[in-house]
């Protein structure tokens, strides 16, 4: 857990809105106050790294505001986004429940604060909550499909249909500002090749492009979504 910033947060397992929205939302009180009495709350601040590729998990973290990015390092070192985390994720669970490295490297998107459990914590309750463990097979293979569609995707589709689908993931992942149309998420140009899987350069000229076709406008380094319908025709996908 690099560049873990102590501060004043805190947050009591009970009364945490973001236990509903996570594969916690089923526990009952006695397994919350295992949670609540062996965990660690932390703040990062944007950029900093909550874990590194390559760690040994020592339990998992539990997003309880902000955003988070998820990125694997190829061959050459070209980092390719694989996971976007917001309130209510856990994150670290696969590597701990497998035994393995953490496959990538998380890291604050903006302000956030973390919840971490301890290992043998998460292992207790786990074998004791029927609950939990189907909510672990549902975000496994949840996951497993999300990685299937994203192999078949850069296998198949041209970067220009790519480019527009990140940006309804993006749309569907946090949602838009109090406007309704402006993805509540900044990202650089070069945090969107890498959730697409192209270069750079590829992705500022397509989002460009989609600014000059009147799909999307920008302010700052926010992307606003200016014709919806278009831009769902660009990703060519049922949505």
């Amino acid at each position: 857990m690099a560049d873990k910033l102590k501060s004043g947060f805190s947050a009591e397992c009970e009364n945490c809105g973001a236990r509903h929205k996570s594969i916690f939302c089923h526990l009952e009180m006695e397994e919350l106050a295992l949670f609540n009495d062996s965990k660690s709350c932390m703040s990062f601040k944007k950029g900093q790294i909550i874990f590194n590729e390559g760690g040994h998990p020592l339990g998992i973290f539990c997003v309880n505001s902000g955003k988070v990015k998820l990125s694997h390092s190829g061959q050459d070192g070209k980092e390719q986004i694989i996971h976007m985390g917001k309130e209510g994720d856990v994150l670290g669970y696969r590597a701990l429940l497998s035994s393995e490295r953490y496959n990538a490297t998380a890291v604050a998107l903006d302000d956030t604060n973390i919840c971490f459990v301890p290992r043998d914590t998460f292992f207790q309750v786990l074998k004791s909550s029927h609950g939990l463990s189907l909510e672990i097979i549902k975000l496994l293979a949840s996951e497993l499909r999300r990685a299937v569609n994203t192999i078949t995707d850069l296998a198949q589709k041209p970067v220009r249909e790519r480019t527009a689908e990140a940006l309804l993931f993006l749309k569907e992942t946090y949602g838009f500002e109090e406007d309704g149309a402006t993805i509540n998420v900044v990202l650089s140009r070069e945090d969107i090749a890498n959730l697409v899987g192209t270069a750079t350069e590829t992705a500022i000229r397509l989002l460009s492009e989609f600014k000059n076709d009147k799909i999307v406008e920008f302010i700052g380094k926010k992307i606003k979504i200016l014709d919806m319908a278009k831009l769902v025709k660009t990703a060519n996908i049922l949505y």
